[in-house]
């Protein structure tokens, strides 16, 4: 089972960028979703590349009776 997260290395080589300032510019470029940890890191997701669409949440007002 593969992480949920990519490796620091695995987005060094989807951008092809180390600085990580360039990283999270290039993955604005590309369109892939992502965050900003704490440390300023960009954090993606898997399934953001491997285009596994997530399920929608369903809300508590969307449940039938």
């Amino acid at each position: 089972m593969s992480a949920v997260f990519l490796e620091s290395s695995e987005i060094a080589e989807l951008t092809g960028r180390k600085i990580k300032s360039k990283q999270i510019e290039t993955l604005r470029k590309m369109g892939l979703p992502f965050w900003i940890n704490a440390s300023g890191k960009p954090v993606v997701t898997r399934s953001a590349i491997e285009g596994k669409k997530e399920l929608p949440r369903k809300k508590e007002w969307d449940l039938p009776e």
